[in-house]
């Protein structure tokens, strides 16, 4: 007879900015136990799901999570005991079922994330497989797009877009992808510190120098990709995450203040400049959450080209991905698993995605922890496409260095998806 779960504990710790979130130990009748934690967003859509803090200004400022850690000690976890691990689909309906509500507000998606991914874990161990094997088993090691410079709301630097990466996209393995990252990186610190530029480390880990423009950043990132003797655009290419929602005031995108504000077409112009001038391969969030005839343009301009990627459009969310896929929005789906509450639900999106022709992109958070799931998530759901941050703190590192391992268990098996990753039929 296979185990149930026995146990579950829950406790608050602190994510990579410092800020509190939770963590959750399951343990099963077999004494099998498994750990998770959930991560934090600072640039967030105001259509994820919610993520329950306390509120109260005298600890934390206001960010605690005791009220989560409670709901999972005094609701979820007696709910759960006796129930099994192994089916994982209807443990996530049943926790959704708990809470009640379209936006998970009442036990609050971090609590049910939480719980949900170590019952994953739990019964992955239980079984005596390997967590990526347990997900769905894909072999398709992801492609990385690793954060070398931070803007926007990740850095005080003054860039208006947020996130500038490099994509390895010529590479023939995941390790080989990840060393030429780091060539990347290492180069860029170079360049900065030889213009006396800063080479502190924003959020992610990325570098967040002072810069005027974005193209200061990109050509920036050209300067140190020929360092490297890496051929760019064949071997290295470029990606944006603009996330053009901060600096959208409800009618309009407002790139500096000096500058005049621009309405969808003179942004998705200036994009187009951008991909006409640099290798980019992959534009994230380019217009702002809301804005569905701004994309509709920016997709019919450039999707035929680039990867036109939805974080803060789609927010992992089934319905939204299906407007988008309806109306020709996007070609992409960045993954969040916090966005959406359950690991159900995220790989409900992937499988959405993968089969109406979108790329899908697993992604972590700017707030993150030392949890490595979404590594094997993006090789057990065969996403194609990783984000984590650079190639710096531990957090970040967690996730990098599982998937090496992962490559290691897979050997001859392990496909690496390459640029083909950033191709749909869209």
């Amino acid at each position: 007879m296979r185990a149930t779960i026995a146990a579950v504990r829950a406790r608050e710790i602190l994510d990579s900015g410092g800020r509190p979130t939770v963590e959750v130990d399951l343990t099963l009748t077999d004494g099998t136990s498994a750990r998770s934690s959930v991560p934090s967003g600072v640039s967030t859509g105001s259509h994820e799901a919610c993520e329950l803090r306390d509120g109260d200004d005298s600890r934390y400022g206001g960010d605690g999570v005791l009220g989560a850690v409670g709901n999972v000690r005094d609701t979820i976890g007696p709910a759960l005991v006796g129930r099994s691990p192994f089916a994982q689909a209807e443990l996530d309906s049943y926790l959704v079922s708990l809470d009640g509500t379209p936006d998970r507000s009442r036990l609050g998606a971090n609590a049910l994330l939480a719980v949900s991914t170590a019952a994953a874990r739990a019964a992955a161990s239980s079984s005596g497989r390997p967590l990526w094997q347990h997900l769905g088993g894909g072999r398709v090691m992801p492609l990385p797009m690793v954060n070398i410079i931070s803007g926007g709301l990740h850095s005080d630097g003054g860039l208006a877009f947020q996130d500038f990466l490099a994509s390895p996209v010529g590479a023939t393995s995941f390790r080989e992808a990840l060393e030429w990252a780091w060539a990347v990186r290492s180069a860029t610190a170079t360049v900065l510190r030889e213009r006396g530029m800063s080479t502190l480390k924003a959020t992610e880990g990325g570098f967040g120098p002072p810069l005027p423009e974005p193209a200061a950043a990109l050509d920036l990132l050209v300067e140190a990709v020929a360092r490297t003797g890496l051929a760019l655009g064949e071997q290295m290419a470029l990606s944006i995450d603009v996330a053009a929602t901060h600096f959208h005031n409800g009618s309009r995108y407002q790139l500096a203040p000096e500058q005049d504000a621009l309405d969808a077409g003179g942004l998705v112009d200036r994009l187009a400049e951008l991909v006409e001038r640099y290798p980019i391969v992959s534009i994230e969030d380019g217009l702002a959450e809301d804005d569905w005839q701004g994309w509709a343009i920016l997709t019919r301009r450039l999707a035929a080209d680039v990867q036109i990627l939805g974080d803060d459009l789609f927010t992992t969310n089934a319905v939204r991905l299906a407007r988008g896929i309806e109306d020709g929005v996007g070609n992409a789906v960045l993954v969040k698993m916090n966005q959406i509450g359950t690991l159900t639900e995220t790989i409900q999106v992937i499988e959405q995605a993968q089969a109406a022709g979108y790329a899908s992109v697993v992604s972590a958070r700017s707030g993150e922890t030392c949890d490595d799931f979404i590594a094997d998530l993006a090789v057990g759901t065969d996403a194609g496409q990783i984000k984590v941050g650079s190639l710096a703190q531990s957090e970040r590192l967690a996730k990098y260095n599982q998937l090496l391992r992962i490559e290691e268990q897979l050997g001859a098996k392990a496909k690496f998806a390459g640029s083909a990753a950033l191709r749909s039929r869209h």
